[in-house]
């Protein structure tokens, strides 16, 4: 432990019950790993059987912790914490304080991303519990079903729910499998036609927060382990197709081709260039595929999906404006047909001020430099940010290493981590209290 986690200790009350829940937060995010749905890997899928032994082990969790816990119609699971009156009883709370992050992963994925927010949840519940902290509002703990969107490509369908968004077409998307979205929902034992229902109504969302791995590198540079994230950066993605000609590859001459995977590489090393002449920009090609796709044929086509992201909209706009026209200069010079499907454009999102002032305020008290940034990855807490208040911590994560096994968070990060969160529901507590909600079972 550094000196810096000693003085932070000390000033702590309790602190030896959060160093012991940051053990039992490691320790179940190992428990969390061996629901999968491929042996030997972390690969957990919208509702899948993976996604079904994670609930049951959430649910005998929370129910240890004295939450009661359900699935809701999109297949998110919620555990929900009410406070507790003078007399003991639990009283209905004006208001509630959701924090949670996504179940789901990538295929073969690590351990901690989402399932850690879940989990850091669950933990400041657990110490509220413990407590018996008579707190303004009551807390939620949120696993969002369907983040990373693998199986349907329909990433954020749970936050979206919550939210109160529809799910229009998502519902009638397949899997490899041919299983419509609505159908797999149904057999996990979700509801699409009540979708409506998993938003919060009436009830007064205090805010959201959702704790989650930095999955870069920045934290681990600056040596900190908790980041205060003020929003997260707008992102492009689209598909775009080359089409030529195919030929023998031995016959028709270098002069005579229309290449396709010619024409679709020297896009992507232009829009390289271009991600590097412009500041702030990461631009991706992770996926291309080619046809005939055989060794001795000219390509006739080939499709890739190219990725743009930058924290100012009219810079990244700007830049995939510039990507498409190169795109088509290619084309034309090469005598090839080129065609763009645009899958998904999302703004910037800046989360809630007061939020974030307050999370840095613990961040400090705690006894750690603040450090402040933009998530350049998607999170559900850009979905919620759309309708209630809401803001991110991140934490430092070995070699900015993420969907991929070897990711990796030390428990004393996720110790100072659980710190910084108890000392937000604090804060937000009493400022909530300030503004003339008195806590539950108050007179006042």
């Amino acid at each position: 432990m550094t000196n810096k986690e000693s003085t932070s200790a000390a000033n702590v009350p309790g602190m030896q019950r959060v160093r012991q829940a940051a053990r039992r937060i490691m320790a179940r995010c190992d428990e969390l790993a061996r629901c999968t749905d491929c042996a030997g890997e972390i690969t957990r899928l919208f509702c899948s059987p993976a996604m079904e032994s994670a609930h049951d082990l959430l649910r005998g969790w929370m129910q240890e912790a004295g939450l009661g816990c359900r699935m809701d119609a999109a297949g998110n699971f919620r555990g929900r914490h009410e406070p507790p009156s003078a007399g003991g009883e639990a009283a209905r709370p004006l208001g509630v304080l959701l924090i949670g992050s996504h179940l789901d992963s990538v295929v073969n994925a690590g351990r901690y991303d989402g399932p850690l927010g879940v989990l850091l949840g669950l933990a400041v519940a657990e110490l509220a519990a413990e407590a018996q902290a008579r707190l303004p509002f009551a807390l939620e703990v949120v696993g969002f079903c369907e983040e990373e969107g693998v199986r349907y490509q329909a990433p954020f369908f749970g936050s979206r729910a919550l939210a109160g968004e529809g799910a229009g077409e998502l519902l009638e998307r397949v899997d490899a499998h041919g299983v419509t979205l609505a159908d797999a929902l149904r057999r996990f034992g979700g509801d699409p036609d009540r979708l409506a229902d998993c938003a919060c109504g009436d009830e007064e969302i205090v805010a959201y927060l959702e704790p989650h791995i930095e999955q870069g590198p920045v934290l681990e540079q600056h040596g900190v382990p908790l980041g205060i994230v003020t929003g997260a950066v707008g992102q492009t993605r689209a598909s775009l197709q080359f089409v030529g000609r195919a030929g023998h590859a031995g016959t028709v001459p270098m002069c005579a081709r229309r290449d396709a995977l010619a024409g679709a590489a020297q896009f992507v090393l232009e829009l390289e260039a271009l991600a590097r002449a412009t500041d702030g920009l990461v631009a991706t090609v992770g996926h291309l595929e080619m046809a005939p796709n055989v060794a001795n044929v000219i390509p006739a086509a080939a499709r890739l999906r190219i990725d743009l992201r930058h924290a100012d909209d009219a810079t990244r706009q700007s830049a995939t404006s510039q990507a498409m026209l190169r795109a088509a200069t290619i084309a034309r010079e090469r005598g090839l047909d080129f065609e763009v499907l645009w899958l998904e454009e999302t703004g910037r999102v800046d989360f809630d001020g007061t939020c974030v002032d307050l999370l840095e305020r613990s961040v400090v008290e705690a006894g750690w430099q603040p450090h402040k940034l933009a998530s350049g990855a998607g999170h559900d807490a850009m979905v919620m940010a759309k309708r209630y208040p809401s803001a991110m911590l991140f934490l430092r994560c070995a070699g900015g290493t993420s969907h991929h096994p070897d990711e990796c968070v030390s428990e004393s990060d996720v110790c100072a981590a659980l710190d910084v969160l108890w000392r937000f529901v604090e804060h937000l507590a009493r400022r909530r209290v300030a503004r003339g909600v008195p806590p539950v079972g108050s007179s006042s």
